[in-house]
C-alpha cells in the first residue's frame, strides 16, 4: 500500500502550533501597549521608586501635560493592571499594582 502524503497548503511546510492562549496574548498586548508610551513608562518608573503612593497632582506638576491628559495616561495603566489607585474626596493616589503576574513584574524590573 502506498503512503499518502498529507495535503499541503500553498507556501506552508509545517504550520507552527500556537503556544500561548488567546487570553494570555491579549493581556500581554495590553501591558505592552500601556508601557509603549514614553510618558506612561516614566510614570511607572516614578511609582516604582516612590515609597508612598503618588498623587495625580504630582504627576501633573512633573510633566508638561494637562490634568486630563495625565488622568488618561493613568487610566491606561490602570486598565492594563499595572497600577492601583486609592481615591479620597478630592485626590487620587497611585502605586504599582500589588497583584502583578511574575512575568510582568520581571519586565517592569528591567525596563522601568
Amino acid at each position: 500500500m502506498k503512503a499518502v502524503a498529507p495535503e499541503r497548503v500553498k507556501g506552508v511546510c509545517c504550520p507552527p502550533a500556537m503556544s500561548m492562549a488567546v487570553a494570555k496574548v491579549d493581556q500581554s498586548v495590553e501591558v505592552l501597549k500601556a508601557l509603549a508610551d514614553p510618558t506612561r513608562l516614566q510614570m511607572i518608573s516614578i511609582l516604582k521608586r516612590s515609597s508612598e503612593p503618588v498623587c495625580i497632582c504630582d504627576f501633573t506638576a512633573a510633566f508638561d501635560l494637562s490634568q486630563p491628559t495625565i488622568s488618561h495616561h493613568m487610566a491606561k495603566l490602570r486598565e492594563a493592571g499595572l497600577v492601583d489607585v486609592t481615591k479620597t474626596s478630592t485626590r487620587a493616589y497611585y502605586r504599582p499594582a500589588t497583584r502583578l503576574n511574575p512575568k510582568t513584574r520581571s519586565l517592569l524590573a528591567t525596563r522601568a
